[in-house]
């Protein structure tokens, strides 16, 4: 049996319920899961169906990481996020092969997940979040 690569794909927005209706007439789904993540400084709204999620990101606070993304760069693609099964050998094991990681350690996002990211600078230019099983 083949594991899931891809948790979710984050999207920053300026207005999450704009956003949430948007995405709601894609996707078919009615009641994304929501949750202020106040030490990322960000409220998500995350709509789930079989394997794949779509994590829609607005920030709480001008001096957030997504505030400080969507006034460089606009709205849009923030990051993709891959499952990995030990997020502190992943860090490790990143670091030894010279891929510059952004958390030095994991820290908890959503739904209390164990997460940590990884600089695009190695990653041919994509933000990438590293989240454990």
């Amino acid at each position: 049996m083949t594991k899931t690569l891809v948790s979710h794909v984050g999207i920053a927005v300026r207005d999450l319920e704009s956003a949430i209706k948007s995405y709601a007439v894609l996707s078919g789904l009615q009641n994304p899961a929501i949750e202020n993540i106040k030490s990322e400084k960000v409220k998500v709204a995350l709509f789930s169906s079989g394997g794949g999620r779509i994590e829609l990101l607005a920030a709480t606070s001008e001096d957030s990481p997504i505030a400080r993304f969507i006034n460089n760069r606009g709205e849009g693609l923030h990051h993709i996020c891959i499952y990995v099964d030990d997020i502190e050998s992943k860090l490790s094991e990143l670091k030894k092969a010279g891929i510059k990681v952004i958390d030095e350690t994991y820290r908890l996002g959503a739904e209390g997940k164990k997460i940590a990211f990884v600089h695009p600078q190695n990653l041919n230019g994509v933000l990438i979040e590293l989240e454990e099983r």
